[in-house]
């Protein structure tokens, strides 16, 4: 009498599946909602990495806890409310779109890629992401980073995370990582449209500054290629849109604690430009691909204030790259140059339509 194993002896994946290429686009986070509650959750994860806050570990936990998330929650809920949309929070809702449309530019290109979106920070992060793109399928995956300036605050914080997906994981799909784009052409070019766009509406301002997120100005010294990723891209936005090197700043924003961060910063320079006779100035913000926080609270409402409270008469705050056909084309064009090598399968509609295509020109030659 045979007796069965009490357990399957059925493998729980079949081996042998047909490659499949697939994009995830890693943004930085936010949190569920405009909540006190949820903010504390959000920058308990956000400022507890050790690659966005270098100080020593247990120091800096103690102020994390003892002191910052007992108060800061509470008014960043309020910045958080003050942007808040029907969809969710900004960044989400233009990451999410961002990676609908290139999904869409993929398949009427005829490829077979899967997009998909995560977060570093907070709900979608980036292991349930992995997690899901290989259960569609995907065996290899490239990983496009939200930051076109490479910071180990920022770029190198989502590969720790895919580093730390992949201890826990047998079978690994193959990655490649996008580092930086901060002078790829389609990037500029997409900078230098949406500036165009505001001009042709608004007409132009005496002063373009180009806001940065800044970062301590150790990282600088500990070789951090940020603050130099930064100048490039304005030089070349600069230049796309034939500026003079008088007619546009470079400045840094959302400086937190006490340490020097690069400079100069970005409220402190409006303020200083309006009580210089300066009337009008735009600002756009390169380092950000999608509206956000520090985009629509930090510059549009509160540099704006303090621009106007210093006696500037015109402040236009020119809007992120977000969905706009121009960046989604070069999103595009940049997965294609970093996946070379990798088998690009049309997708089934497009090898159908090669299919018809070829049966139609066999019978016109008969």
């Amino acid at each position: 009498m045979l007796i069965k194993p009490a357990f399957s002896p059925e493998p729980r994946y079949s081996h042998g599946q047909a490659p499949r290429t697939a994009v995830l686009l890693c943004n930085l986070g936010t949190p569920d909602a405009p909540t006190a509650k949820a903010l504390r959750t959000y920058l308990a994860e956000f400022l507890g990495d050790h690659r966005v806050v270098e100080i020593p570990r247990l120091i800096w936990l103690a102020i994390l806890h003892g002191i910052i998330l007992r108060v800061r929650p509470a008014k960043s809920a309020l910045k958080y409310a003050s942007i808040w949309t029907s969809d969710g929070s900004p960044l989400k809702v233009w990451t999410e779109r961002q990676a609908q449309a290139l999904q869409q530019a993929f398949h009427l290109c005829g490829e077979d890629i899967i997009v998909d979106y995560a977060m570093r920070y907070g709900s979608r992060n980036i292991p349930s992401q992995l997690d899901a793109l290989k259960a569609q399928g995907a065996t290899r995956v490239l990983l496009l980073p939200a930051y076109p300036q490479y910071s180990g605050t920022t770029t190198a914080s989502v590969f720790d995370a895919v580093y730390t997906w992949g201890l826990q994981t047998r079978l690994l799909p193959e990655f490649r990582f996008i580092n930086h784009y901060h002078d790829d052409p389609g990037y500029i070019t997409a900078l230098a449209d949406r500036v165009r766009q505001h001009w042709v509406v608004n007409g132009q301002a005496e002063q373009l500054v180009m806001s940065f997120h800044g970062v301590p100005e150790r990282t600088l010294q500990l070789g951090d290629p940020y603050h130099c990723e930064c100048y490039k891209t304005a030089r070349l936005l600069g230049e796309a849109l034939g500026l003079r090197k008088d007619q546009y700043k470079v400045t840094f924003q959302s400086r937190f604690g006490k340490a020097k961060w690069l400079e100069p910063y970005t409220e402190p320079t409006l303020i200083a430009m309006a009580q210089q006779g300066v009337e009008r100035v735009d600002l756009i913000c390169p380092g950000f691909t999608s509206d956000c926080l520090e985009t629509l609270e930090e510059i549009a409402q509160e540099a704006q204030e303090a621009f106007h409270t210093a006696g500037g008469k015109d402040f236009h705050y020119i809007p992120c790259l977000n969905d706009s056909p121009h960046w989604v084309d070069a999103m595009r064009n940049l997965c294609l140059q970093h996946m070379a090598g990798w088998p690009m399968p049309a997708s089934s509609e497009a090898a159908n339509a090669a299919s018809r295509e070829a049966a139609l020109g066999l019978g016109a030659s008969q």
